[in-house]
């Protein structure tokens, strides 16, 4: 935090908790209290990760072009060029400015979005290495017999995640892409909270008619038609049956 904004722990916050209430493989998170008594949560990057990262990736690369020289019928799974996506995508997560631009945009989209929350940004006291969000109180969405003594009603709060979910995917081509059960809250008044905007997707117009258009296919049973999408997409070579 001080090589990142130039000042103390205690110059920042009233409060900070050395003790982490989350930890990931790039970062761990604290829960904290502003000068102006904000409860915040302060994301912060392990030191030195990139260089641990890079020598991950590094040895992946190998292991994928071995595969590719010993193995030829696996070249058609591109295993470098998937290796190198992923080097794309750690270099994005690895700049906590960008996941602070990505919950601010599907903040954006969703604002009109009864009973689904994002965190504000406190952008003063997020940097490269360094990202606060607002504190989010409730209970972990996994936790049904917590949500069930609290009174919530776990068939809406389903209703209202995949209502926020398709809207996110079909309408926008913005979603959330690491929605496991301990990146989503549910707050006293029965709303939902996301955290975690590391790994964010995009489809483009064309995908999300076809991904829905097959969704319509598989819930009506008409698989004649999700064989077709699955063509007609150019998920499947022509060739093929």
């Amino acid at each position: 935090i001080k090589s990142e904004f130039s000042k103390n722990v205690d110059e920042i916050f009233d409060k900070f908790d050395d003790v982490p209430v989350a930890a990931a493989s790039i970062a761990q998170v604290h829960f904290a209290v502003t000068k102006e008594g904000r409860e915040v949560a302060v994301k912060i990057l392990r030191p030195n990760i990139e260089d641990a990262f890079q020598r991950d990736i590094d040895l992946f690369l190998w292991i994928a072009s071995l595969v590719e020289a010993a193995k030829p019928e696996y070249r058609r799974l591109r295993p470098v060029e998937a290796i190198q996506t992923l080097a794309e995508s750690i270099k994005l997560e690895m700049d906590l400015r960008f996941e602070a631009a990505a919950a601010a945009e599907l903040g954006l989209n969703m604002e009109n979005i009864e009973g689904f929350n994002v965190p504000s940004i406190y952008w003063k006291l997020t940097g490269q290495r360094v990202l606060t969000t607002e504190r989010v109180h409730g209970i972990p969405i996994d936790d049904i017999t917590a949500l069930r003594a609290a009174g919530h009603d776990t068939n809406k709060l389903l209703e209202k995640s995949a209502n926020a979910f398709f809207m996110q995917v079909v309408r926008d081509g913005f979603f959330h892409a690491d929605m496991h059960p301990g990146n989503m809250f549910v707050c006293a008044n029965g709303g939902l909270t996301a955290v975690d905007f590391g790994i964010m997707g995009r489809l483009d117009k064309k995908t999300r008619r076809h991904l829905g258009e097959l969704l319509l296919a598989f819930l009506t049973r008409d698989y004649r038609r999700a064989a077709e999408i699955h063509f007609e997409a150019g998920w499947i070579g022509q060739e093929q049956s």
